[in-house]
């Protein structure tokens, strides 16, 4: 397995044979600390950019070896097919290039030298002022395992301000990180030097010693996971450390009458498609329903029906992969609330028809299911009040009359929701995209992308750099 592959280079690599302790933790955390005093700290910001893309474009060779690892091994530790993990890999390390992190350092920081030198901008020279952007000491990361993303690129930002980082990864989802730490010291041993990953299970004895050992040690934070984490988390921040916290978010879609044109139509499936089988839902990015704005009767059952076409393709060369049993049961349950909707419904239909010819209306669900599997579902729905989807490729589309009803049958995940994806036409868009934002959407992009923000991405809103860095005024 991993550790004949690999060599043992961080805490986590020991595997649960490794028993930690706080000092363990308070020596890895010294360390780093050092390391990075002595070398990383030295570094230009174009350097270390340069290593960082080096690294990611070394991960899109299909003969890398880390690459082949994760392939090899990632299905097992995952659940994903290599089909799946490969694309969201590729997707993921073709946005880390020396362009983007240099844009994502000059969007945050107003200038991509921001961390080298003090600097200045039009109005600090007014006033004789220039300041200097300073990275943490110590960063700490507490990770999820839903997504490997958000792991790699707090590396990556930690990196960018050269910051000493320790990375707490659940114990069933350390290897893409660990992966990627391993190729980083690869491009450069001393990048290694200032990076430790540990894991633990959040029900170990001495889980929560040992993680306020590195809440203790840090000078700042960031945590990815459920609210209930963070809320069980935050508290326990000394008041001198800075806590960044990502929650829980979820995705949707809308779909304008105009996007459903024959010729859009094929266009707008592939799209979706691609929506649904990144990382099979399991992302804040990703969509747990598409609105679509109605105009004819029978237009939201005609793209339900060649979406559902599609994901049977898309299995047939991007599997969905192994899934466990509580959530192949949840989907199985949806599955049957669905079905019996549409057999109660067709059942009023049929009854209706017979004492009138002029009864015709619209099918309150239809279903469309992969067989003999849970692979894949499209759920037709006219109930369009939001409901969270159950994932692993479960989907709903919603009509409604004009899109503007959306903001109303979302409202009570308002806070929640971080992108949505639309498909509008260009004199359209605009208003629509201010709707949202004043309604609290942080992210709007084209259907197809939902799972691809661009590395400069603001994520929940936020600089994602800029939360980072603490800022040194030199006034003259």
């Amino acid at each position: 397995m991993l550790a004949m592959n690999l060599h043992q280079l961080f805490l986590a690599d020991l595997g649960p044979e490794l028993q930690l302790t706080a000092e363990t933790l308070r020596q890895a955390s010294f360390a780093v600390r050092r390391n990075r005093n002595e070398w990383l700290l030295r570094q230009r910001t174009r350097a270390v950019i340069e290593m960082i893309a080096h690294t990611a474009d070394q991960w899109l060779e299909p003969e890398n070896q880390f690459r082949i690892l994760a392939l090899r091994d990632g299905p097992q530790e995952t659940g994903w097919s290599p089909a799946t993990l490969a694309r969201g890999l590729d997707t993921f390390f073709r946005s880390i290039t020396v362009e983007s992190l240099e844009a994502l350092v000059a969007q945050d920081l107003g200038d991509a030298r921001r961390l080298d030198d003090f600097g200045a901008g039009s109005a600090e020279h007014r006033t004789g002022r220039t300041s200097l952007a300073v990275g943490p000491e110590l960063l700490v990361h507490l990770t999820a395992g839903n997504l490997p993303n958000p792991a790699l690129f707090s590396i990556i930002l930690g990196l960018i301000t050269r910051s000493a980082q320790i990375v707490k990864c659940p114990r069933d989802a350390s290897l893409l990180p660990r992966l990627f730490a391993h190729s980083l010291a690869a491009t450069e041993s001393k990048i290694g030097a200032c990076l430790e990953l540990v894991t633990w299970s959040h029900d170990e004895w001495n889980a929560r010693e040992l993680e306020d050992t590195l809440f203790s040690e840090a000078a700042c934070v960031t945590a990815t996971g459920s609210d209930t984490m963070l809320a069980e988390v935050r508290p326990r921040i000394p008041s001198r450390t800075r806590f960044i916290g990502y929650g829980h978010r979820m995705s949707f879609g809308l779909i304008t009458k105009e996007s459903l044109s024959p010729y859009s139509r094929k266009r707008l499936v592939r799209a979706m498609a691609d929506d649904i089988t990144a990382w099979n839902q399991l992302g804040c990015l990703s969509p747990h329903a598409y609105y679509v704005e109605e105009e004819a009767s029978g237009s939201a059952e005609t793209l339900a029906a060649e979406l559902a076409d599609e994901l049977e393709r898309r299995e047939a060369t991007e599997p969905r992969g192994t899934i466990g049993l509580a959530e192949s049961a949840l989907i199985q349950s949806r599955r049957s609330t669905f079905a019996l909707r549409a057999a109660a419904m067709a059942s009023l239909t049929e009854r209706n028809l017979n004492r009138s010819l002029f009864f015709d209306p619209p099918a309150t669900v239809r279903l469309w299911a992969s067989t003999e599997s849970t692979a894949w579902t499209v759920v037709l729905n006219h109930d369009a009040r939001f409901q969270p989807s159950c994932l692993h490729r479960f989907i709903e589309l919603k009509p409604v009359r004009q899109w503007s009803e959306v903001l109303r049958f979302a409202e009570p995940f308002r806070h929640q929701v971080s992108t949505v994806a639309v498909a509008a036409p260009d004199d359209r868009l605009p208003e629509i995209a201010r709707q949202l934002a004043h309604w609290g959407v942080s992210r709007i992009c084209p259907i197809g992308r939902m799972q691809e923000p661009p590395a400069a991405w603001r994520h929940d809103g936020r600089p994602a750099l800029g939360d980072l860095v603490t800022w040194t005024d030199l006034e003259t």
